[in-house]
């Protein structure tokens, strides 16, 4: 099992790091473009590098943008990386520990899963605008909703983890695979 868990990490990341290739590799072609737009002879001389041809660099760098953020934070970043306020936590007794675990999981679990139908709704709309300039690349079977639908991916699988979490700390108590926890002795 660990040995699948340890291949699904590495596949999420390499996901991630082709997203940002993708989008790193788009930005440059699109500052080539502009920058061949300003020698109008460049630009007439090899016809595929008209700039009103790269209109869809743009809005592919932000949709990629938007897939990076909520993937990465959905299966990349680690419980440990994320910023936390463990003033109180940090100073309450392993039994306190836990049931804020258990009661902060669940919560985030519970919010996270109650916010997927809303969400829904007012991505169904969604479903009949089209990209601006993304069709011309993707073709055009691109809607918004397909974009921005990474985002109900987002909410389900966090959930998940805090419901995890949560689980992990009634069964086990708190301190396994906190924030700052790395099995050391505090001082």
């Amino acid at each position: 099992m660990k040995t699948l868990v340890k291949w699904f990490m590495r596949g999420t990341e390499f996901v991630a790091a082709m997203m940002m290739a993708a989008m790193f590799l788009t930005f440059v072609l699109q500052i080539a473009v502009r920058y061949s737009a300003k020698l109008e002879w460049l630009a007439k001389a090899v016809p595929f590098l008209e700039p009103s041809r790269y209109g869809w660099t743009l809005e592919f760098c932000l949709a990629l943008w938007v897939w990076i953020v909520f993937w990465g934070a959905a299966f990349v970043v680690r419980e440990r990386d994320h910023v936390t306020f463990d003033i109180i936590y940090g100073h309450v007794s392993p039994k306190t520990r836990r049931w804020f675990a258990i009661i902060g999981g669940t919560a985030v679990c519970a919010g996270l899963l109650w916010s997927v139908e809303p969400t829904w709704s007012k991505f169904f709309i969604l479903r009949l605008k089209k990209t601006a300039t993304l069709n011309n690349l993707l073709g055009d079977w691109v809607r918004m909703r397909d974009i921005y639908s990474i985002y109900i991916l987002f909410l389900i699988v966090v959930a998940m983890r805090y419901g995890w979490r949560a689980i992990s700390a009634f069964r086990h108590g708190a301190d396994i695979d906190q924030p700052g926890h790395d099995g050391a002795a505090k001082p």
